[in-house]
């Protein structure tokens, strides 16, 4: 057995094959081949737990895999699991891409499962029972941006909670703050919450063409969303509001150095740690249950009020709003620019008071200019 031969697994002797054995050989392939394309471990780790629980659903090894497998654990996935159409898509996608690869003839694994177990790997996942991906935005339907009334209210509760906690004598006056501020910058430069959490001090600029935001006039993104398989983008997003940039500006000055030591991180926990997804997502869903907001609204809310407010709300064209954002196509961003209900009003009220005007204005002659 050699490495020049490819082969990574071969039973030797007369006994029977070993079909976990084999298993366990073809998955710490896939791994190295995913880690050769730069996959993230977690990626990977999900990949590998996914092709498992295929096998506990159908009882059958990938080399024994069919396509009525793959419909009754996918359906199963919808019908009775209830996940969500991108979960679906994904799980999918994986399970194809496992097939991809053990089917693939520059690996010998389809030789060795027809040598040990009469059967070879095929494709089970194909253009026959995968989901469709028709339509560019897959978000569930109830997911929404915020209204301005909305999202006014927010902050206000948000920074009313401060002074809440600082009243009663209770611990995490700090923490809430700190909330108010990450909050307000997901909003404020339209950044997902990975992007916000990663945000450091080092990260804020002068903008050249804006002197007026101060130290603040641009965020360094370095923590983007990247491509599958690549490194995370970095991209720059310019400072709209000057409320941001004083929100920001006052925190770094009187609030960061409540933590003791120089800390660099925006968002910092009191163990030395960055704030949790999870722990915002709560603090969210407290203060808008207690403001009775419909549902929809999520930490991603922020990033679809910002796109929505530059683009319908105030006239940004949808290229610097597509920059903003970090997106590669300007369909994705047109995802983020659905009016909510006050946009709309606003816009039809526009229309009107235009109408009106033009009724109102004394007719031109009609008599041909010279």
């Amino acid at each position: 057995m050699t490495d020049d031969d490819n082969v990574l697994f071969a039973p030797f002797g007369a006994r029977t094959p070993d079909p976990e054995a084999f298993i366990t050989a073809v998955l710490t392939g896939w791994e190295k081949q995913q880690r050769s394309k730069d996959f993230s471990p977690a990626t990977i780790r999900t990949r590998r737990k996914l092709v498992m629980a295929f096998i506990d659903f159908t009882g059958h090894y990938p080399w024994q895999w069919t396509m009525g497998d793959s419909d009754e654990f996918f359906s199963h996935a919808r019908a009775v699991r209830n996940l969500s159409h991108a979960t679906v898509r994904s799980y999918q996608s994986a399970i194809k891409l496992f097939c991809d690869y053990v089917c693939d003839p520059r690996y010998d694994w389809n030789d060795q499962a027809a040598k040990m177990f009469g059967q070879v790997f095929v494709q089970v996942v194909t253009e026959l029972n995968r989901v469709t991906h028709s339509q560019t935005n897959t978000a569930r339907p109830e997911k929404r941006a915020f209204t301005q009334r909305e999202l006014q209210e927010l902050f206000d509760l948000a920074d009313l909670e401060v002074h809440r906690i600082l009243d009663s004598g209770r611990r995490g006056a700090l923490a809430a703050w700190r909330d108010s501020v990450a909050f307000k910058t997901a909003y404020g430069w339209g950044l997902r919450t990975n992007e916000m959490r990663h945000l450091q001090t080092v990260d804020f600029s002068r903008n050249g063409r804006a002197p007026y935001m101060g130290d603040f006039g641009v965020a360094r993104v370095r923590w983007g969303k990247p491509h599958r398989g690549s490194a995370k983008k970095v991209r720059s997003v310019l400072t709209v509001w000057q409320w941001a940039a004083d929100v920001i500006e006052d925190w770094i000055e009187f609030g960061l150095p409540r933590y003791g030591e120089p800390v660099n991180d925006l968002f910092p926990t009191s163990t030395g740690g960055l704030v949790g997804e999870s722990h915002l997502l709560d603090k969210l869903r407290g203060l808008v249950d207690e403001l009775g907001f419909p549902p929809g609204l999520d930490l991603h809310s922020f990033r679809r009020t910002y796109a929505t407010q530059l683009i319908t709300g105030e006239g940004f064209d949808v290229t610097f709003v597509q920059l903003q954002l970090g997106h590669e196509h300007a369909a994705t961003t047109s995802i983020y620019t659905l009016p909510s209900p006050d946009y709309q009003r606003r816009a039809l009220e526009r229309a009107h008071s235009n109408t009106l005007d033009a009724a109102r204005a004394p007719r031109p002659d009609n008599r041909r200019t010279p």
